[in-house]
């Protein structure tokens, strides 16, 4: 008999709700680079490191917690984390020096480490493959509704109470969202849909080698890393570009970089998982095709609309941008989990997590070190414009990548659905 504990529904809204919380306290940072530039006298390289520092203990601290998700409750881990990222996040605004900050920004990483890896396990426990794509997307809509609620809201509390108070906003709601999921959602039986089940977990090698194996997997992380650093670089300087180019206050950039980064991304993110479950079933590539169209769409016009001195057609070219790029994002996530062994899938999510979030230092650090060095030549807003399109051309070579991934997944697929056969 059904009880609100194993709701799949639920799970999933409360875990999507401590993932857009996660996302908030990772992201409320970007609203918030031209103050804390002035506040310690920063560059834009810089500032940048706030990303390396969050990915710090982020991406080992990840996989470690991940290895443990495989053999425990996944739900006291989630529930864990959430608190100790909520309580970094608090510290963040009463850091009194950069280096207080990085510090803080450390901690938020180690929490999230500890408290995001699972919840992708928990959701492919609770929904059958041929419904993961539509629920991992839902799950991933996390970046968007945290960007529109990190940049809407933290540029508002930013401009009228200052940096610190929007940093002190923000760890509020993980700490009732980490008690809600200990309380109301119940842990799943792993792998109870799946043919392929089994309390033994596989050693790190196995997964390792899994992944090898399958050509389709290599080229999904390879394009996926790379569309994941430039949409972390766009976005971590979208409102500085605003601010810089048009003269903007922060709450107004804040409002545009949020809605850009919130609505066409939900949509994507959200159609692209509801298009492959419907057309992935019968042909598999259609999971790596939709995100190399997107991606080869969404690139070129990010690249016109940036570099427009039009604020209406930089807005309208740029969010048409997001609408495409961000197709790849919950349809990877959830390709990369039909092609596990029920027991790797919190190692596979920890994994995509870590390598995203690398590239969400990677990203914003070459951007910053290009935007340095041209203005100097054609000023802070002009300069900053024109490395970003060129971050944004890239997205043709992750595109790439996922059209080399579709030739592989049909065949990918049935060899490993054959081999849950066999078991």
């Amino acid at each position: 008999m059904r009880t609100r504990r194993n709701s799949p529904w639920l799970a999933l809204g409360i875990l999507a709700a401590i993932a857009t919380v996660g996302f908030i306290d990772r992201i409320v940072v970007n609203v918030l680079v031209e103050p804390i530039k002035q506040e310690f006298g920063l560059s834009d390289t810089q500032v940048s490191m706030l990303t390396w520092a969050f990915a710090a203990l982020n991406v080992l601290g990840g996989f470690v917690t991940a290895r443990f998700a495989e053999r425990v409750r996944r739900l006291t881990l989630i529930a864990g984390g959430v608190t100790i990222w909520s309580m970094f996040t608090a510290a963040c605004g009463l850091a009194g020096s950069w280096v207080q900050l990085l510090t803080a920004r450390m901690g938020v990483g180690l929490g999230e480490a500890i408290g995001l890896p699972p919840n992708q396990s928990v959701i492919s426990d609770y929904f059958p493959a041929n419904k993961r794509g539509l629920a991992i997307s839902i799950l991933l809509l996390s970046p968007p509704l945290g960007a529109f609620i990190g940049f809407v809201g933290g540029g508002y509390v930013a401009q009228n109470f200052g940096w610190e108070a929007t940093f002190l906003v923000a760890a509020i709601p993980g700490f009732v969202l980490g008690i809600a999921a200990y309380i109301f959602v119940g842990e799943p039986r792993r792998g109870q849909f799946d043919a392929e089940q089994g309390d033994d977990v596989p050693p790190i090698s196995a997964f390792i080698e899994r992944i090898w194996s399958l050509p389709s997997a290599r080229y999904l992380i390879l394009g996926s890393f790379i569309a994941a650093a430039l949409s972390y670089a766009l976005n971590f300087f979208f409102a500085s570009l605003l601010v810089r180019k048009f003269d903007m206050g922060l709450a107004e950039a804040g409002l545009y970089t949020g809605v850009l980064a919130s609505l066409p991304a939900a949509l994507s993110i959200v159609g692209a998982g509801w298009l492959g479950d419907r057309l992935g079933e019968r042909n598999p590539a259609a999971y790596a095709l939709i995100p190399g169209v997107g991606l080869a769409i969404g690139g070129p016009l990010g690249v016109f609309g940036i570099l427009q001195g039009d604020l209406t057609i930089l807005l309208v070219c740029v969010g048409g941008s997001i609408f495409f790029t961000l197709s790849y994002l919950g349809i990877t996530f959830a390709t990369i989990q039909n092609l596990m062994h029920p027991r790797m899938r919190a190692t596979a999510s920890a994994t995509l997590n870590g390598i995203y979030t690398l590239a969400g230092g990677v990203g914003p650090t070459l951007i910053g070190l290009l935007s340095d060095a041209l203005s100097e030549e054609h000023g802070a807003g002009q300069g900053l414009a024109i490395a970003m399109a060129i971050g944004g051309a890239v997205y043709l070579l992750a595109a790439l990548f996922y059209f080399l991934a579709a030739r592989h997944l049909r065949s990918d697929t049935e060899r490993v659905s054959g081999a849950r056969a066999a078991v």
